[in-house]
């Protein structure tokens, strides 16, 4: 069985992780992310985003090499700074012109712009006015939104409001390890996020009412997924309880996204949880949050494996020490994609987009000149059986987009950690295809059917050490 013909092949990447030229006034205001950068020790070897991949300047070249990889469409961010410097008021044509010519450009190419709104570069000047903490922040947020659509609606039918509000909320406002680097209590956080999940609703119906045509919206968020130890319908209903329940404080919890959006409520479970310190919400808050989205999109990098213990209950197994992991450390899980989307769809019975999905491996330009990378080969290989796999169990997965287009800036880690399926070379900004992005080449180009050639989920360890 190959891919429907209808399922759309991507990439995807981040205004502040590629474009670089952040920190000239003339084409953007700073973001948070230009400050954090500015606190010692806050990134990895003091890296930053000021420069980054050079797409401002190098945009054309880059998407000529995503035409020459057979890509589809492309997921692009849009920089909220560089097109209001203030947040709010006065437009920087130069930056909203960028943003014009790139869509322009991989619509010459054949490519499809898929656009999110917001993918953590959240401008200074609004941030010193309380940011996700300050009641306005939504209409803020819808007022940005607004300017962007009229720009490009006639020409981008496929929009994402918000890229995982658990990162920018719960790594931004609650641990402290991304911009802007605060940590502050839960009655707070949860405040943040509540404003957050209002600016996804109101960008919904801003972009309902002034798309000059007929608009499909979905968010990208991601959560911790889980998979079954076994193929048993008792490890299997543990794997899906554990998804969908709130098991702690974090931001992480698929359900504190998930229900208030497509169920117009918060978790009951979440909501005892946190008792007062629980989201401020007021009368026609959730009415706002709900609002009718066309697709589920998920970010999915790896997964827990969890099994159904003596007493019934889901019980997380451990990876051991020799467990295949990524060069970020995150284990992997292969079957990832398969289960988190059939328990979404099962749940929800949206359409699925993978909105994120790769891994970082230390690669480099060889001696030969090329870039050789077997193991984002082999992930993706796994990774993606297990799409196929759940479409051919009924679900219904509308499209794929890889992480990440090319390397990039890895936000706290700095230029450590390499996504892409084609390597940056930051001094020279010399691009190179790796191997694994001619492989991805000949996998869109085949429609899936090379990956028929091998079962690549066999002999592979899913029992954790169960």
């Amino acid at each position: 069985m190959s891919f429907p013909d209808n399922f759309v092949w991507g990439c995807a990447a981040a205004s502040y992780q590629i474009e670089g030229s952040t920190q000239d006034a003339k084409l953007s205001g700073e973001s948070v992310w230009d400050m954090c950068c500015k606190k010692e020790g806050f990134v990895k070897g003091g890296d930053t985003g000021y420069v980054a991949c050079d797409h401002y300047n190098r945009y054309q070249t880059d998407v000529e090499i995503m035409k020459s990889l057979s890509l589809q469409a492309y997921r692009l961010s849009i920089m909220w700074p560089r097109v209001l410097p203030e947040g709010t008021g006065k437009v920087n044509a130069a930056g909203m012109d960028f943003y014009e010519r790139l869509v322009d450009s991989l619509l010459e190419a054949g490519i499809d712009p898929w656009v999110t709104l917001f993918h953590w570069d959240y401008p200074v000047a609004l941030f010193n006015k309380g940011g996700w903490l300050n009641s306005d922040s939504s209409d803020w947020f819808a007022d940005y939104v607004k300017l962007v659509v009229e720009k490009l609606s006639d020409r981008v039918t496929h929009w994402f409001t918000l890229n995982e509000p658990a990162c920018f909320i719960g790594l931004g406002h609650q641990t402290g390890n991304h911009a802007p680097g605060l940590q502050l209590a839960d009655r707070e956080v949860n405040r943040a996020w509540h404003n957050a999940l209002l600016a996804h609703g109101k960008a919904v119906k801003t972009i309902r009412e002034f798309s000059k045509k007929p608009a499909r919206i979905g968010a990208a968020p991601c959560f911790l997924t889980s998979v079954p130890a076994t193929e048993s319908q008792r490890d299997i209903e543990a794997a899906r309880q554990y998804l969908f329940k709130i098991r702690d404080n974090s931001m992480f919890n698929a359900s504190w996204w998930l229900e208030p959006v497509l169920s117009g409520k918060y978790p009951e479970d979440g909501l005892a949880l946190f008792g007062e310190n629980g989201p401020p919400i007021r009368e026609g808050d959730m009415d706002i949050i709900s609002q009718e989205i066309d697709f589920i999109g998920c970010n999915i990098y790896h997964s827990v494996t969890v099994k159904e213990d003596e007493s019934g209950q889901p019980e997380v197994v451990s990876y051991p020490n020799d467990y295949p992991r990524t060069h970020f450390n995150w284990p992997v899980t292969p079957e990832a994609l398969r289960w988190s989307s059939k328990f979404l769809y099962e749940r929800y019975n949206k359409p699925i987009v993978i909105t994120e999905n790769g891994l970082s491996v230390n690669d480099w330009v060889a001696v030969d000149g090329e870039v050789h990378d077997p193991q984002r080969i082999d992930f993706l290989t796994r990774y993606i059986s297990g799409v196929k796999e759940a479409i051919k169990q009924g679900v219904d997965i509308r499209g794929y987009f890889q992480w990440s287009i090319m390397d990039n800036f890895e936000w706290a880690e700095g230029f450590s950690q390499r996504f892409g399926l084609v390597h940056v070379d930051y001094n020279s900004q010399k691009r190179t295809i790796k191997d694994s992005g001619f492989w991805y080449k000949n996998l869109i180009e085949s429609k899936g059917s090379i990956l028929e050639a091998t079962n690549p989920l066999q002999h592979w360890p899913s029992d954790a050490g169960a």
